[in-house]
């Protein structure tokens, strides 16, 4: 049994606060839990009554006659504590807290909420809160909370478990769940999370035989393992998980002082984390839920072919237009399958959409036929029809419920999708055969966008594996990166004119000279970059402008000497990065380099360190990747050289926790090779 199981399914609840008024928020727990279906065993605590809404009371936990499953707290902030040690006394090792005035407050309410922590922590109690709204489980008739919700609606059993830090957006979603008629297995609101925290709420719901389809929104999170352990969790076991993350964390000040960290901000890091866990992320409720009820009532897409069958031409060609502007593929159908649609429907227009005409209306029965002709003639992992209004009119639904229905009994593993207005009675007899019921045609289509994309997120989903910096100017920075696999070309770090023409010399013209200075990490600001240096003159020249630019930009800089390195040309400019974020460590960036970088900002990220697998899936990912295969008649660059410096590079930031962040821009993808020509190393501690 999960460790989390009997605070959604207790046998026996104790509520700690119990009040005989229902306004109140221990009247409200109690009085649901009294009216509401729970069949397991009551207990109200409260120090001045032997009877509350007509339970027997008891004055503390200690005097109860078993010890409850679970704990609802519902005392004022200076009472929890007392309340607790009783519990912890008594054996109790589920509480949810639901009294506020905690950390929520700051000032004295942090301290109390820590104090809370360790107290529970000593006994061996898990807890949800403080200032939590409790936790249902719709199928038990268990709704121990004080959401007000319930006084005029209650989410009804499902399928679909519900994770959230916030009280009243979690109530807002099983209520919106529940008017829309999509079912609640198990729901969690979890606070202030001193304890139990969302990833934890994942984790369970995971396991939960009662939960298919996870909904779950984050306001920050301080558990990143747990949370990336969960949603491969749940990626395992195919329960897909739609996700919202609202409000921000603050990337460290020496990331964002390097491209890699202003790029990168903490939604791209969200997003990459949820991505490579196998979550779908969205941005309202209203997708959420749309996802979530595909996903719950039939199977996930297979693949991104839909087939569309219309009885308007127009709401056809809309359908269409939004399929492929949300990653779908509306393949047309070959000439063989149109020819039998138009057999049974002469009238039928389109390849895909398939548009049956108005004139469909007194042959319903035509539908199975062309419905099973387009499931056939293409490789299509959905197939929607939009109906109108037919699905309000119960006479004339039934053939269209024969097709429909067998459409989905003969292909078990694709999406059947109705668009329509309804009754209720049509729309309760499609979703028991599996077939999702939309009125609105373009939230169809998002919905069943969402759930294939979910498909794909969910196999791609991996694991990412466990694996004294004292330098920082650049030839010390590419010194730490060669150690680590990063190609370097040779150069040289020079202190006089006279020893930068010898290294010149030994490279052979033209050479590049850079000033060299930790304390000047963007050496283009000062000047501090010659090219094609082509002669001992030409560099003598060059090592002595550089270190008088350098002294008059920044006279409070160390300088240390010039670098000389060879001048290479041709290929592609990328950039190859690392950052540290506070919440889930060490990412890593790639995307098209030098002045690109800023102006077209084509990077994405990933979780160090790579595999060279997920190396190619990061190179993918940016729209630079085009260059790297040959763009117009191009040659293709040296990609396995790109692939193992970024799997280099993202095993040094793995192993390196001291590195805020890296930063190699440009590095040059070449025909054959590749070199990293700047580098730039930010340590969390000043070097």
């Amino acid at each position: 049994m999960h460790e989390l199981a009997k605070m959604f399914r207790p046998q026996s609840v104790a509520v700690v606060g119990a009040s005989g008024d229902p306004e109140k928020l221990g009247g409200r727990a109690l009085l649901h839990l009294k009216t509401l279906g729970y069949q397991g065993r009551i207990y109200p605590i409260n120090v001045s009554a032997a009877e509350v809404q007509g339970l027997p009371a008891f004055r503390s936990v200690m005097d109860l006659p078993e010890v409850p499953d679970c704990a609802l707290i519902l005392l004022p902030a200076g009472l929890v504590s007392k309340a607790v040690e009783d519990c912890a006394a008594k054996g109790v090792k589920h509480m949810q807290v639901l009294s506020s005035g905690f950390a929520e407050e700051g000032g004295e309410g942090v301290a109390m909420q820590r104090r809370l922590a360790e107290q529970a922590r000593a006994h061996g109690i898990r807890f949800t809160g403080p200032n939590c709204l409790g936790s249902i489980s719709p199928p038990d008739g268990y709704f121990g909370t004080f959401s007000s919700l319930l006084a005029t609606a209650r989410p009804g059993p499902g399928t679909v478990g519900v994770a959230t830090q916030s009280g009243a957006y979690g109530s807002h979603i099983y209520a919106v769940a529940g008017f829309r008629g999509i079912g609640i297995s198990r729901a969690i609101a979890t606070g202030n999370e001193a304890d139990v925290d969302v990833a934890t709420a994942i984790d369970y719901l995971a396991e939960d035989p009662g939960t298919k389809v996870i909904c779950a929104s984050l306001e920050g999170c301080a558990n990143d393992d747990g949370l990336r352990r969960a949603l491969l969790k749940a990626a395992a076991a195919r329960k897909p998980v739609i996700i919202m993350k609202v409000g921000s964390t603050e990337v460290g000040a020496a990331a964002a002082a390097t491209h890699t960290g202003s790029l990168a901000g903490e939604d791209r890091v969200i997003d990459t984390v949820f991505r490579e866990c196998g979550a779908l992320r969205v941005s309202s409720i209203e997708e959420m839920l749309d996802v979530a009820y595909l996903c719950s009532v039939g199977p996930q897409p297979p693949n991104a072919g839909v087939g569309i069958l219309s009885v308007s031409g127009g709401i056809g060609v809309l359908m269409a237009d939004a399929c492929i502007e949300n990653g779908l593929q509306v393949p047309a159908m070959p000439p063989e399958v149109l020819a039998e649609i138009r057999a049974v429907q002469p009238m039928a227009g389109g390849r895909n959409p398939i548009d049956t005409t108005a004139q469909l209306a007194g042959r319903l029965h035509v539908v199975e036929t062309i419905s099973q002709s387009m499931m056939r003639g293409a490789d299509l992992g959905a197939v929607m029809f939009y109906l109108a209004h037919l699905g309000r009119d119960l006479k004339r639904f039934p053939p269209l419920a024969k097709a429909l229905t067998g459409l989905r009994r003969d292909y078990p593993d694709r999406a059947v999708v109705a668009v329509m207005t309804h009754v209720d009675e049509v729309r309760l007899a499609l979703e028991a055969e599996g077939i999702a019921v939309f009125e609105d045609p373009n939230r169809a289509v998002r919905a069943v966008a969402g759930a294939e994309r979910l498909r794909r997120l969910q196999l791609g989903a991996e694991a990412v594996p466990v694996i004294a910096l004292s330098a920082c100017n650049e030839a010390e920075a590419k010194r730490l990166i060669a150690e680590a696999g990063v190609p370097v070309p040779p150069e040289h770090a020079c202190a006089s004119a006279t020893a930068a023409v010898a290294a010149a010399e030994a490279l052979g013209y033209p050479v590049v000279l850079k000033i060299l200075s930790d304390d000047i990490p963007h050496k283009t600001e000062v000047g501090g970059v010659l090219l094609n240096v082509a002669d001992a003159d030409a560099a003598a020249r060059g090592f002595a402008t550089l270190m008088e630019r350098a002294r008059q930009a920044r006279p409070d800089a160390k300088l240390d000497g010039v670098l000389v390195a060879p001048m290479l040309k041709g290929g592609v400019e990328t950039i190859l990065g690392t950052l540290r974020d506070p919440v889930f460590g060490p990412m890593v960036m790639f995307g098209l380099g030098g002045v690109a970088v800023e102006l077209f900002r084509d990077v994405a990220f990933a979780s160090a360190p790579l595999t060279p697998h997920r190396a190619e899936a990061l190179i993918a990912a940016s729209r630079g990747a085009r260059l790297i295969e040959g763009w117009r008649g191009a040659p293709p660059l040296d990609k396995a050289a790109l692939v193992q410096a970024l799997v280099a590079l993202s095993r040094f930031a793995a192993a390196h926790p001291e590195v805020a962040s890296v930063e190699v821009n440009p590095f040059l993808v070449r025909e054959k090779g590749a070199a990293a020509l700047d580098a730039l190393v930010s340590i969390s501690t000043r070097c």
